[in-house]
């Protein structure tokens, strides 16, 4: 099989088949419904996550407003935060019966309050509480189960230790690992830091995939333009990409376009914000806040003219009170005008 096709995963009787070549990473405060929504218009293939959401949340919380989503999102996997296994099976379970495709853990997240949780990256310290937590997951679902880690933690940052936690972590039987090629440095540096400063090492991932062929390894990390991608493309099975993607939400539709079918025409940017604006009249109906749902598409118009005018008037007019899914077809017109 072909490193970049799409393969058949074993789920109780069933095949599902889960193409990870493109997908769109977990964050927090971006990767909503409504992004996510608005991604899939973009592209018809791209594997779609969730915020994480901590499996005390989904324990003590209201399930329906954390777990809720369009089908038309689909595939969508669902992130989990926690270092409780029952819990987390729990968690886990409420994700597969919510109909989501994937249960990830998050095993790289530095920020202060995920370490007070006891979650996130520093689990990277205890990979067998890890391999405890994954194994209750995966005996809790039929539906697949990976882990989304870094390279290493402070100065727990060679290879040897990297190579140790996948050897160990993967016992559970989990056999995706998404790798951000950076390390995490968990005192003194902001989230935002530690997707920044720490060096990317993507040749640490790419000689995980080389020495481990038996492994699925998605890289991701800094990844922004199709020439980057193009070059580390044939050392792991997939790429995740972040932020460049909620900042420039047309890049995915490039992307599926040039990695996942080159005879697939992508629809125009005029074609997402009308079909888009069918989704917002709709969920305007249902209590979801105007100015939320506009949020993801500011990046739409990024580098053409006008682009400023197109964000600036989605910003003013998703605050006025009684503002419809209207002002997304005028914006068109205040885009064409300013362009």
């Amino acid at each position: 099989m072909n490193m970049h096709e799409p393969s058949p995963e074993k789920i109780g009787a069933r095949h599902l088949f889960i193409d990870r070549r493109i997908s769109v990473a977990p964050m927090m405060d971006y990767t909503d419904r409504h992004c996510r929504y608005l991604h899939r218009l973009l592209s018809p293939g791209a594997l779609l996550y969730t915020e994480m959401v901590t499996a005390q949340a989904l324990a003590h919380g209201h399930v329906e407003r954390l777990l809720a989503y369009d089908r038309a999102e689909s595939p969508v996997a669902l992130q989990v935060g926690g270092s409780d296994p029952a819990l987390l099976a729990q968690a886990a379970r409420l994700g597969e019966q919510y109909g989501y495709v994937e249960i990830n853990l998050n095993v790289g997240c530095p920020s202060d309050r995920v370490q007070e949780g006891n979650f996130g990256a520093c689990l990277m310290a205890e990979p067998q509480l890890v391999c405890d937590c994954l194994v209750a997951m995966r005996e809790a679902v039929s539906v697949p189960v990976t882990v989304k880690c870094r390279i290493g933690i402070d100065e727990l940052d060679d290879y040897g230790f990297f190579d140790h936690f996948v050897q160990l972590v993967r016992r559970s039987g989990v056999t995706v690992f998404v790798v951000h090629a950076r390390k995490a440095i968990l005192q003194g540096l902001t989230p935002k830091e530690n997707r920044e400063i720490p060096p990317l090492r993507y040749e640490t991932v790419a000689r995980l995939k080389r020495e481990n062929p038996d492994l699925t390894v998605i890289l991701n990390g800094g990844l922004k333009t199709i020439a980057q991608l193009r070059e580390w493309w044939s050392t792991c099975d997939g790429a995740m990409i972040g932020r460049q993607v909620y900042q420039e939400p047309y890049l995915l539709a490039e992307l599926h376009r040039e990695f996942v079918d080159r005879d697939w025409t992508p629809p125009s940017r005029e074609d997402v914000v009308e079909k888009y604006a069918e989704y917002v009249e709709r969920m305007l109906g249902e209590g979801h806040k105007l100015g939320l749902m506009l949020r993801p598409l500011h990046g739409l118009y990024a580098g053409f003219a006008g682009a400023r005018s197109w964000r600036r008037y989605l910003a003013e007019q998703g605050n006025v009170p009684g503002a419809g899914a209207g002002i997304l077809r005028e914006s068109l017109r205040v885009f064409r005008r300013a362009a």
